[in-house]
């Protein structure tokens, strides 16, 4: 699986969080692994844990971009924007593997396949401003 792939599928899961609760999320996330075609147990660990570890900050995340997002605070925004936002964040701020400029553009392509056609500069301007 490219890393494209991996991000894509921690996004997917960052979304997810935001419509079950904590005691839900758990079972989705199995359900979730469970429908994946061909994943290694490697891949499978990397997946949960960065989500786990996205899931354990979202509260510090938000208050970042909630600092520089004017007019838009995280509970205004669209939940497609938002966990693209928190995935980018946690990467651009507590994953020293990724890149600050990796994390924007990836991020970037999420919105373009995930988002609204406003979503890209969107999601661009908020970490641009955290870069």
């Amino acid at each position: 699986m490219k890393r494209s792939e991996i991000r894509e599928n921690i996004f997917k899961l960052v979304f997810c969080g935001d419509f079950h609760t904590k005691e839900e999320l758990s079972g989705q996330v199995e359900s979730y692994f469970e429908e994946l075609p061909e994943i290694t147990e490697e891949e499978h660990a990397y997946i949960a844990e960065k989500f786990d570890r996205i899931k354990d900050h979202v509260a510090e995340i938000d208050a970042k971009i909630n600092e520089v997002a004017k007019g838009w605070k995280t509970d205004r925004m669209g939940k497609a924007e938002l966990a693209i936002l928190r995935l980018a964040v946690y990467e651009m701020q507590y994953d020293e593997d990724v890149p600050v400029k990796v994390a924007i553009n990836e991020a970037v392509e999420l919105a373009k396949k995930f988002g609204g056609d406003e979503s890209p500069s969107f999601v661009n301007g908020i970490l641009a401003k955290l870069a």
